[in-house]
Protein backbone atom coordinates (compact mmCIF):
# COMPACT_ATOMS: atom_id res chain seq x y z
CA UNK A 1 0.00 0.00 0.00
CA UNK A 2 0.87 3.82 -0.68
CA UNK A 3 0.89 5.68 3.03
CA UNK A 4 -0.20 9.30 2.52
CA UNK A 5 0.11 11.84 4.61
CA UNK A 6 -3.32 12.97 6.36
CA UNK A 7 -2.01 16.29 8.78
CA UNK A 8 -1.81 15.27 11.79
CA UNK A 9 1.67 15.23 13.54
CA UNK A 10 0.78 14.50 17.36
CA UNK A 11 0.45 11.07 18.60
CA UNK A 12 -1.86 10.65 21.47
CA UNK A 13 -0.87 6.87 22.91
CA UNK A 14 -3.22 4.87 25.81
CA UNK A 15 -2.37 5.87 29.15
CA UNK A 16 -0.75 2.88 30.93
CA UNK A 17 -3.70 1.60 33.17
CA UNK A 18 -6.37 2.95 30.38
CA UNK A 19 -6.65 6.34 31.74
CA UNK A 20 -6.47 9.79 29.84
CA UNK A 21 -4.05 9.80 26.79
CA UNK A 22 -0.59 11.39 27.17
CA UNK A 23 1.73 13.30 24.69
CA UNK A 24 5.07 10.39 23.91
CA UNK A 25 8.20 11.96 24.47
CA UNK A 26 10.73 13.06 22.10
CA UNK A 27 11.77 10.44 19.23
CA UNK A 28 15.48 10.45 20.95
CA UNK A 29 13.97 9.19 23.69
CA UNK A 30 11.42 7.20 22.18
CA UNK A 31 14.51 4.37 21.13
CA UNK A 32 15.41 4.00 24.82
CA UNK A 33 12.69 1.88 25.12
CA UNK A 34 10.77 -0.62 22.92
CA UNK A 35 7.38 -1.69 23.01
CA UNK A 36 5.94 -5.17 22.25
CA UNK A 37 5.37 -5.68 18.35
CA UNK A 38 1.92 -6.46 18.82
CA UNK A 39 1.12 -3.86 21.16
CA UNK A 40 -0.66 -1.03 18.17
CA UNK A 41 -1.62 2.15 18.33
CA UNK A 42 -4.36 2.11 15.36
CA UNK A 43 -6.73 -0.92 15.03
CA UNK A 44 -5.21 -3.47 12.32
CA UNK A 45 -7.66 -4.62 9.46
CA UNK A 46 -10.14 -2.14 11.08
CA UNK A 47 -8.72 1.43 9.45
CA UNK A 48 -5.97 2.19 7.02
CA UNK A 49 -3.99 4.13 9.41
CA UNK A 50 -0.41 3.59 10.20
CA UNK A 51 1.97 5.86 12.63
CA UNK A 52 5.27 6.80 11.64
CA UNK A 53 7.35 8.85 14.55
CA UNK A 54 3.72 10.40 15.58
CA UNK A 55 2.69 11.41 12.80
CA UNK A 56 -0.36 9.61 11.12
CA UNK A 57 0.00 7.91 7.88
CA UNK A 58 -3.08 6.78 5.63
CA UNK A 59 -1.92 3.08 3.74
CA UNK A 60 -3.24 3.71 0.76
CA UNK A 61 -4.69 0.98 -2.05
CA UNK A 62 -2.21 0.77 -4.29
CA UNK A 63 -2.30 1.92 -8.24
CA UNK A 64 -0.75 -0.84 -10.86
CA UNK A 65 2.69 -0.63 -10.57
CA UNK A 66 2.41 -1.16 -7.12
CA UNK A 67 -0.18 -3.80 -6.56
CA UNK A 68 1.36 -5.52 -9.57
CA UNK A 69 4.72 -5.56 -8.09
CA UNK A 70 3.73 -6.65 -4.63
CA UNK A 71 2.53 -10.01 -6.53
CA UNK A 72 5.78 -10.58 -8.18
CA UNK A 73 7.65 -9.86 -4.35
CA UNK A 74 5.52 -12.36 -2.63
CA UNK A 75 5.52 -15.05 -5.20
CA UNK A 76 8.89 -15.37 -5.27
CA UNK A 77 10.00 -14.80 -1.87
CA UNK A 78 7.59 -17.35 -0.05
CA UNK A 79 9.14 -20.49 -2.12
CA UNK A 80 12.90 -18.67 -0.99
CA UNK A 81 12.28 -19.10 2.80
CA UNK A 82 14.17 -21.65 5.08
CA UNK A 83 12.42 -24.04 6.99
CA UNK A 84 11.69 -22.02 10.18
CA UNK A 85 11.24 -18.99 8.60
CA UNK A 86 7.64 -17.23 7.51
CA UNK A 87 6.66 -14.42 4.82
CA UNK A 88 4.32 -12.26 5.75
CA UNK A 89 2.75 -9.22 3.45
CA UNK A 90 1.75 -6.14 5.35
CA UNK A 91 2.26 -7.27 8.74
CA UNK A 92 2.01 -4.13 10.99
CA UNK A 93 4.79 -4.15 13.84
CA UNK A 94 4.70 -2.05 16.59
CA UNK A 95 8.68 -0.63 15.50
CA UNK A 96 9.16 2.72 18.43
CA UNK A 97 6.81 3.85 20.68
CA UNK A 98 5.61 6.47 18.21
CA UNK A 99 5.74 4.14 14.97
CA UNK A 100 3.13 1.55 14.19
CA UNK A 101 3.70 0.04 10.52
CA UNK A 102 3.46 -2.36 7.84
CA UNK A 103 6.25 -2.86 5.27
CA UNK A 104 4.76 -5.07 2.13
CA UNK A 105 6.59 -7.99 2.86
CA UNK A 106 8.50 -9.06 6.01
CA UNK A 107 10.96 -12.23 6.90
CA UNK A 108 10.31 -13.42 10.47
CA UNK A 109 11.23 -16.58 12.58
CA UNK A 110 7.81 -18.93 13.27
CA UNK A 111 6.57 -19.44 16.28
CA UNK A 112 6.84 -17.28 19.77
CA UNK A 113 9.86 -15.74 20.93
CA UNK A 114 10.69 -16.93 24.06
CA UNK A 115 12.03 -13.94 25.84
CA UNK A 116 8.73 -11.93 24.97
CA UNK A 117 6.20 -14.88 24.86
CA UNK A 118 5.17 -12.84 21.42
CA UNK A 119 5.63 -12.84 17.90
CA UNK A 120 9.24 -12.92 16.51
CA UNK A 121 10.52 -9.48 15.20
CA UNK A 122 11.02 -9.40 11.50
CA UNK A 123 14.74 -10.18 10.27
CA UNK A 124 14.75 -8.91 6.90
CA UNK A 125 11.71 -6.57 5.83
CA UNK A 126 10.64 -5.06 1.80
CA UNK A 127 9.51 -1.85 1.28
CA UNK A 128 7.46 -1.20 -2.61
CA UNK A 129 7.83 2.47 -3.05
CA UNK A 130 5.45 4.51 -5.60
CA UNK A 131 4.11 7.64 -4.50
CA UNK A 132 5.02 6.96 -0.86
CA UNK A 133 7.08 10.33 0.30
CA UNK A 134 10.93 10.04 0.55
CA UNK A 135 10.64 10.45 3.98
CA UNK A 136 8.31 7.95 5.14
CA UNK A 137 10.17 5.21 3.32
CA UNK A 138 13.85 6.42 4.99
CA UNK A 139 12.04 7.21 8.44
CA UNK A 140 10.40 3.24 8.41
CA UNK A 141 13.78 1.93 7.17
CA UNK A 142 16.12 3.68 10.23
CA UNK A 143 13.23 2.68 12.66
CA UNK A 144 13.02 -0.63 11.67
CA UNK A 145 17.18 -1.10 11.67
CA UNK A 146 16.96 1.06 14.93
CA UNK A 147 14.28 -1.91 16.35
CA UNK A 148 16.50 -4.95 15.31
CA UNK A 149 15.14 -5.24 11.75
CA UNK A 150 18.45 -6.29 9.94
CA UNK A 151 18.12 -5.80 6.44
CA UNK A 152 15.80 -3.48 4.85
CA UNK A 153 15.01 -2.91 0.75
CA UNK A 154 13.21 -1.02 -1.31
CA UNK A 155 12.07 -1.61 -4.96
CA UNK A 156 11.32 1.63 -6.34
CA UNK A 157 9.17 1.22 -8.93
CA UNK A 158 9.08 3.86 -11.30
CA UNK A 159 12.44 3.67 -11.48
CA UNK A 160 12.86 0.05 -11.83
CA UNK A 161 15.42 -0.48 -9.14
CA UNK A 162 16.29 -2.64 -5.89
CA UNK A 163 18.35 -0.69 -3.01
CA UNK A 164 19.19 -1.75 0.70
CA UNK A 165 18.93 0.53 3.31
CA UNK A 166 22.78 1.42 5.14
CA UNK A 167 22.63 2.94 8.30
CA UNK A 168 26.34 3.80 7.99
CA UNK A 169 25.34 5.58 5.49
CA UNK A 170 21.47 6.95 6.36
CA UNK A 171 20.07 6.08 2.68
CA UNK A 172 19.46 3.53 0.55
CA UNK A 173 22.17 2.02 -1.92
CA UNK A 174 20.96 0.66 -4.98
CA UNK A 175 22.04 -2.96 -5.88
CA UNK A 176 23.19 -3.97 -9.48
CA UNK A 177 20.48 -5.43 -11.70
CA UNK A 178 23.34 -8.67 -11.85
CA UNK A 179 24.00 -8.55 -8.29
CA UNK A 180 22.21 -11.43 -5.70
CA UNK A 181 21.03 -11.27 -2.04
CA UNK A 182 22.12 -13.77 -0.17
CA UNK A 183 20.84 -14.48 3.48
CA UNK A 184 20.72 -17.30 6.33
CA UNK A 185 16.32 -16.63 5.79
CA UNK A 186 16.92 -17.98 2.46
CA UNK A 187 17.24 -21.33 0.84
CA UNK A 188 19.40 -19.77 -2.14
CA UNK A 189 20.05 -16.25 -3.11
CA UNK A 190 17.73 -14.65 -5.08
CA UNK A 191 18.53 -12.35 -7.86
CA UNK A 192 17.70 -8.77 -7.67
CA UNK A 193 16.58 -9.30 -11.49
CA UNK A 194 14.20 -11.49 -10.26
CA UNK A 195 12.74 -9.22 -7.74
CA UNK A 196 11.64 -6.74 -11.31
CA UNK A 197 11.11 -9.28 -14.14
CA UNK A 198 7.83 -12.01 -13.52
CA UNK A 199 9.97 -14.47 -16.48
CA UNK A 200 12.98 -14.82 -14.21
CA UNK A 201 11.14 -14.87 -10.85
CA UNK A 202 9.06 -17.65 -12.56
CA UNK A 203 12.99 -19.19 -13.04
CA UNK A 204 14.33 -18.33 -9.77
CA UNK A 205 10.28 -19.93 -7.73
CA UNK A 206 11.32 -23.39 -9.40
CA UNK A 207 14.79 -23.61 -8.57
CA UNK A 208 14.03 -22.72 -4.90
CA UNK A 209 11.52 -25.14 -4.60
CA UNK A 210 14.05 -27.65 -6.20
CA UNK A 211 16.55 -26.94 -3.41
CA UNK A 212 13.96 -27.32 -0.88
CA UNK A 213 13.18 -30.81 -2.66
CA UNK A 214 9.45 -29.90 -2.95
CA UNK A 215 8.22 -33.23 -3.05
CA UNK A 216 5.42 -31.91 -6.71
CA UNK A 217 8.43 -31.14 -7.72
CA UNK A 218 10.46 -34.20 -7.32
CA UNK A 219 7.79 -36.56 -8.64
CA UNK A 220 7.44 -34.19 -11.79
CA UNK A 221 10.70 -35.18 -12.15
CA UNK A 222 10.80 -38.34 -11.22
CA UNK A 223 8.10 -39.18 -13.91
CA UNK A 224 10.02 -37.29 -16.58
CA UNK A 225 13.07 -39.88 -16.04
CA UNK A 226 10.48 -42.83 -15.98
CA UNK A 227 8.96 -41.53 -18.78
CA UNK A 228 12.67 -41.12 -20.43
CA UNK A 229 13.66 -44.74 -19.66
CA UNK A 230 10.56 -46.20 -21.22
CA UNK A 231 11.22 -44.38 -24.39
CA UNK A 232 14.64 -45.45 -24.52
CA UNK A 233 13.41 -49.19 -24.22
CA UNK A 234 10.65 -48.15 -26.77
CA UNK A 235 13.67 -47.74 -28.80
CA UNK A 236 15.90 -50.23 -27.80
CA UNK A 237 13.43 -53.00 -28.50
CA UNK A 238 12.50 -51.16 -31.95
CA UNK A 239 16.07 -51.00 -33.30
CA UNK A 240 16.64 -54.62 -31.97
CA UNK A 241 13.50 -55.59 -34.14
CA UNK A 242 14.59 -53.66 -36.97
CA UNK A 243 18.60 -55.24 -36.81
CA UNK A 244 17.09 -58.46 -36.36
CA UNK A 245 15.04 -57.70 -39.14
CA UNK A 246 17.87 -56.66 -41.70
CA UNK A 247 20.15 -59.44 -40.41
CA UNK A 248 17.41 -61.88 -41.28
CA UNK A 249 17.02 -60.64 -44.52
CA UNK A 250 20.96 -60.57 -44.77
CA UNK A 251 21.44 -63.93 -43.72
CA UNK A 252 18.20 -65.62 -45.49
CA UNK A 253 19.91 -63.88 -48.99
CA UNK A 254 23.32 -65.07 -48.28
CA UNK A 255 21.96 -68.61 -47.39
CA UNK A 256 19.62 -68.47 -50.92
CA UNK A 257 23.19 -67.47 -52.72
CA UNK A 258 24.93 -70.60 -51.42
CA UNK A 259 22.80 -72.85 -52.77
CA UNK A 260 23.20 -71.18 -56.24
CA UNK A 261 26.45 -71.39 -56.03
CA UNK A 262 26.82 -74.89 -55.22
CA UNK A 263 24.11 -76.30 -57.63
CA UNK A 264 26.14 -73.65 -60.27
CA UNK A 265 29.49 -75.77 -59.70
CA UNK A 266 27.50 -79.33 -59.92
CA UNK A 267 26.72 -78.22 -63.31
CA UNK A 268 30.05 -76.97 -64.72
CA UNK A 269 32.50 -79.07 -62.47
CA UNK A 270 30.44 -82.15 -61.38
CA UNK A 271 30.96 -83.07 -57.37
CA UNK A 272 32.13 -80.27 -55.64
CA UNK A 273 34.99 -81.20 -53.18
CA UNK A 274 34.37 -81.19 -49.56
CA UNK A 275 36.85 -78.38 -49.42
CA UNK A 276 35.59 -76.05 -51.63
CA UNK A 277 32.05 -76.53 -50.20
CA UNK A 278 32.70 -75.62 -46.71
CA UNK A 279 34.69 -72.59 -48.45
CA UNK A 280 31.11 -71.45 -49.85
CA UNK A 281 29.62 -71.85 -46.70
CA UNK A 282 31.85 -69.73 -44.17
CA UNK A 283 31.97 -67.16 -47.03
CA UNK A 284 30.32 -63.57 -46.46
CA UNK A 285 27.38 -62.10 -48.70
CA UNK A 286 30.18 -59.95 -50.43
CA UNK A 287 32.40 -62.87 -51.29
CA UNK A 288 29.57 -64.72 -52.70
CA UNK A 289 28.42 -62.06 -55.06
CA UNK A 290 32.15 -62.17 -56.26
CA UNK A 291 31.90 -65.99 -57.42
CA UNK A 292 28.70 -65.66 -58.52
CA UNK A 293 29.89 -63.45 -61.28
CA UNK A 294 33.02 -65.59 -61.84
CA UNK A 295 31.35 -69.14 -62.19
CA UNK A 296 30.34 -67.72 -65.33
CA UNK A 297 33.93 -67.38 -66.84
CA UNK A 298 36.22 -69.71 -64.53
CA UNK A 299 37.52 -72.42 -66.43
CA UNK A 300 38.62 -74.51 -63.05
CA UNK A 301 37.72 -74.38 -59.12
CA UNK A 302 40.93 -72.70 -58.63
CA UNK A 303 39.72 -69.82 -61.17
CA UNK A 304 36.96 -69.51 -59.21
CA UNK A 305 38.55 -69.36 -55.98
CA UNK A 306 41.87 -67.59 -56.65
CA UNK A 307 42.01 -63.90 -55.16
Amino acid sequence: MDPKPTGATLLLAPAARGGASARLPPADSQRARFPPVDEHLVKPEVTRDEMIRGRKVVAAPSLEPHAEQQVRLDFLIAPHLQPGYIGAADLITRVTEGSDFATDLSIRRAGTDPATGRRYLEEISFEIVNEQSMRDVREKAEDLISRGVRRVFALFVKRDEVAEWSAAEARFIPLAPDATIEDPCLVRPVPVRALLDGATAEREVVRALERKGNPELEAIKARERQAALDEGRRSGLDEGRRSGLDEGRRSGLDEGQRAVLLRQLRVRFGEVPEAARAQILAAPGERLAVWAERILVARTLDELFEG
